[in-house]
């Protein structure tokens, strides 16, 4: 009984090519790993770069909006907040245990006999002048945050300033006529930006002779009652989201967007060709 066998396509392809009296080379099949697609164009916003205090409209600058027009997420922004109350504690709060205070081992009095209670020696927690029970001991209180979510956090919090109206751009060189307080109050009070309005938060890129009466007149890091003023370095997302209003110089901000974007990935991987 005879039984049909298909030539392989190996065997076919070969004998069709002996028959035609020519070779043909086989098709070369790899992955073309380099080729990516172009990523798709992101939306801009718009700002107005101001000036101060007069705030006079200088000119137009786009972002985009993922840079500053992002939605508000709460939960994000709670997370990045407790991430820095976390590594700001201390953690250095301690008391001493029975074992670390001075004095005898001696037990006061019999174990049995007086009809009192049993206790040990003059270091007990129980007696005035003793150890602290589960008192506290110096300690790390840092908790862990994804880098990628913290910067998410940092324009979130930008972006709900911006769609709120409370982010206002100003030209690089902030500063004052003088560096009283009260000239700084009066500034504030006429732009409404003063205690009564909820204060001011002013960012600046640094600190040096060209705003120094800025810094004199809000009372320095701290802050007076009007406002705060901060550079990028000190600056953090509690800052952003605590007072009325934040007033930025525009290199400021575009620092703080340089360096809180490792979340944005724009490989686009395309379909693979062969």
């Amino acid at each position: 009984m005879a039984t049909e066998v298909s030539p392989s396509p190996e065997i076919s392809h070969l004998s069709q090519s002996s028959v035609d009296g020519t070779t043909t080379a086989p098709r070369q099949t790899h992955k073309n790993i380099n080729n990516r697609r172009q990523p798709p164009p992101i939306p801009k916003v718009l700002t107005t770069i101001y000036s101060f205090p007069t705030l006079e409209p200088l000119r137009f600058a786009h972002y985009p909006s993922n840079h500053l027009h992002l939605p508000l997420r709460r939960d994000i922004l709670h997370r990045a907040v407790i991430y820095e109350g976390d590594m700001t504690r201390q953690g250095t709060a301690s008391t001493k245990w029975r074992d670390d205070i001075h004095g005898s081992n001696r037990k006061i009095r019999p174990q049995k006999g007086t009809g009192r209670a049993r206790l040990g020696n003059k270091k007990s927690p129980m007696l005035r002048g003793g150890g602290a029970a589960f008192g506290p001991h110096p300690r790390d209180f840092s908790t862990g945050l994804p880098r990628k979510i913290y910067d998410l956090a940092w324009r979130t919090a930008l972006s709900h300033r911006y769609r709120r109206g409370e982010l206002i751009i100003c030209e690089d060189g902030i500063d004052l006529e003088e560096g009283e307080p009260r000239w700084a109050k009066l500034v504030l009070g006429e732009l409404g930006w003063g205690n009564a309005g909820g204060r001011t938060l002013v960012v600046t890129e640094g600190m040096g002779e060209e705003n120094r009466n800025l810094w004199d007149a809000l009372g320095g890091r701290e802050g007076n009652e009007d406002g705060r003023v901060k550079t990028v370095a000190d600056v953090d997302v509690k800052d952003l989201l605590e007072m009325g209003r934040v007033c930025i110089e525009r290199s400021a901000l575009d620092t703080i967007l340089q360096n809180h974007q490792s979340d944005l990935n724009r490989t686009v991987p395309s379909a693979i060709r062969y």
